[in-house]
């Protein structure tokens, strides 16, 4: 396989650098079942990537939810309350971001989420934050139009580096299906550490599939080995 060199790197969050979705699924299960309704693997997969918002609309509309979307995000919000500070940072999410970050290799976020559930998320993990150049959070920012598979929050993402690099000269880490859609629109390289559920053949865009982030060789794309 042939990987290109790059120069700079735009994390997604959820289910990549810290196990929310698990909780998120969680939130959604309970949420359902408040109406009867059983929240399924093949409606969650068809959201993996998605903005909040959409992922509500989604949900309601697949599982004819006798509610709108301000009350289904509205009883969510009291789910990841309690669920979120449970969040675990992802294996290997560390070390990588921790030797990036050492090397001066720059990195950002590039996130669906907004900026209060980041907040959420990662209240015992503020230090692990720092580490990024910046952060790039779909549903808050007004310059991403679009939730994944649309390219915009990574174009958006890497045009707020000072250099301004080119698309193709950004590496994307992904979980989801709609993450490499939107990574390979935006003409970037993506390695992908997916949900083991999901069917293969879905990835077969993704410039390099793990297991886990453990398993990634910075070097393969001309970034700095660890030591």
């Amino acid at each position: 396989m042939n990987f290109k060199p790059v120069t700079h790197v735009l994390f997604d969050l959820d289910g990549l650098l810290i196990d929310s979705e698990k909780y998120y699924t969680k939130a959604f299960e309970n949420v359902c079942a408040m109406f009867g309704k059983t929240f399924t693997w093949d409606l969650k997969k068809s959201l993996l990537g998605f903005q909040g918002q959409e992922c509500a609309d989604n949900i309601i509309k697949s599982l004819d939810l006798p509610i709108n979307r301000e009350e289904f995000l509205a009883e969510c919000q009291k789910q990841y309350e309690v669920l979120f500070p449970n969040i675990q940072l992802m294996p290997g999410a560390t070390k990588l971001i921790d030797h990036l970050h050492k090397k001066g290799v720059p990195i950002a976020l590039a996130t669906s989420s907004s900026q209060d559930s980041v907040n959420i998320k990662m209240q015992n993990h503020k230090q692990f934050l720092e580490k990024f150049h910046h952060l790039t959070m779909g549903s808050s920012d007004p310059d991403v139009k679009k939730g994944k598979p649309d390219p915009a929050i990574f174009l958006v993402c890497a045009s707020k580096f000072p250099d301004n690099p080119k698309p193709e000269n950004c590496l994307v880490f992904e979980d989801a299906v709609n993450g490499i859609k939107a990574a390979c629109a935006a003409n970037m390289q993506v390695v992908v550490i997916p949900d083991p559920r999901i069917e293969p053949e879905l990835l077969t865009d993704a410039t390099l599939v793990l297991s886990s982030l453990d398993e990634f060789q910075p070097e393969l794309f001309g970034l700095p080995s660890y030591d």
